[in-house]
């Protein structure tokens, strides 16, 4: 901390220099870790430092991606509980490059906010640091930027950027999929950080108790439900790449199947899914019939369940849903590839 640096000028406009670097002490504990073993700076300097180690990569390409948690963080200010949006954070970005077969290497996040209050800004990077540890990526910077006026005192915003690599000759395209290939589908954990204007909406968050027990959730409550993080798949999908030849991945994002799905199939080619065979969470329920949404606007809104969608051939399935189930994912057949022109039938 530098003891030497404090503007009563700048205090007396709202901006509290010395809860900067208090926020980054209390941080620090939590960035360590993350630490991996091409990280080459400490916390504080002008950038962060990462050694690319490239053994077995023979023609390394970097893959990069920028995200943020959205209006998702609106339900964080109702609950007062900021420790788990990191990790939304960071799986945006991480769940997007690995689409591409990558291996994430480090992460960095930017957090604007009305006041720096140095505990709450520890808890939000409490999450991205939990969230990098799943996605076994290092945190190498970030920023805060206290903006009084812009933002009101008790708000803020988190957006991030994940970097990684992959070899040129696995790089994963979608030039060998073919009728008869099958999908397979990654359970998500909620609603993940997509929709949140639409859910928001549904439940009028801002008048109603976000912490009593629902039925409909098993006995959890509507906010504790709506702010589970979104699930990292980095490792899993890693582990698969290693033995199974992987056609195409989609990140179930904001769009749902509509629109990311059809991101992975080239042209002539169609996803074939029942709608009965998703494994459609209680949470997208409660949406539905709360907010009298129709089914295909669900799907063309939210995951429904599904946070990830494999293609693999078909002779490779078992074995794919083999490795994923041990490595803890609950993946299960979620439909085709078949001949078509509008690359998703969702019947």
């Amino acid at each position: 901390m530098n003891e030497f640096s404090k503007s009563e000028a700048y205090a007396a406009a709202g901006v509290d220099i010395t809860a900067g670097y208090r926020a980054v002490e209390l941080m620090k504990q939590h960035i360590a870790r993350t630490v991996t073993p091409g990280v080459c700076s400490d916390v504080g300097g002008f950038g962060g430092l990462f050694e690319l180690d490239l053994r077995g990569v023979t023609r390394p390409v970097l893959v990069s991606g920028t995200d943020g948690v959205g209006t998702k963080l609106k339900l964080a200010f109702l609950m007062d509980k900021h420790d788990t949006v990191g990790i939304d954070c960071v799986a945006m970005c991480v769940n997007d490059i690995i689409c591409c077969g990558a291996r994430p290497l480090f992460f960095l996040d930017y957090i604007a906010c009305g006041k720096n209050v140095p505990e709450r800004i520890e808890q939000i990077v409490k999450g991205v640091c939990d969230g990098c540890v799943q996605a076994d990526c290092a945190l190498i910077g970030g920023e805060t930027a206290e903006m009084p006026g812009f933002y009101p005192v008790n708000e803020y915003d988190l957006a991030g950027y994940s970097t990684g690599v992959v070899d040129k000759d696995r790089i994963l395209d979608n030039k060998s999929m073919e009728a008869g290939d099958l999908l397979i589908a990654l359970p998500s954990s909620g609603v993940h950080s997509n929709g949140f204007s639409l859910v928001r909406k549904v439940f009028d968050v801002e008048h109603r108790d976000l912490k009593a027990p629902l039925e409909a959730l098993g006995g959890k409550s509507l906010g504790e439900s709506l702010l589970t993080p979104t699930r990292i798949y980095v490792k899993p999908v890693l582990a698969l790449l290693e033995k199974v030849r992987v056609k195409g991945i989609s990140h179930i994002t904001g769009g749902g199947f509509y629109e990311n799905i059809p991101r992975m199939i080239p042209q002539g080619l169609c996803a074939s899914i029942r709608e009965k065979d998703v494994r459609v969470l209680p949470i997208f329920d409660l949406i539905a019939e709360t907010g009298k949404i129709s089914r295909r606007d669900m799907f063309n809104t939210f995951n429904m369940g599904v946070g990830m969608c494999l293609c693999v051939a078909k002779q490779d399935a078992e074995q794919a849903l083999s490795i994923l189930r041990q490595q803890g994912e609950e993946a299960y057949l979620l439909g085709e590839i078949v001949p078509g022109a509008e690359k998703i039938r969702l019947w």
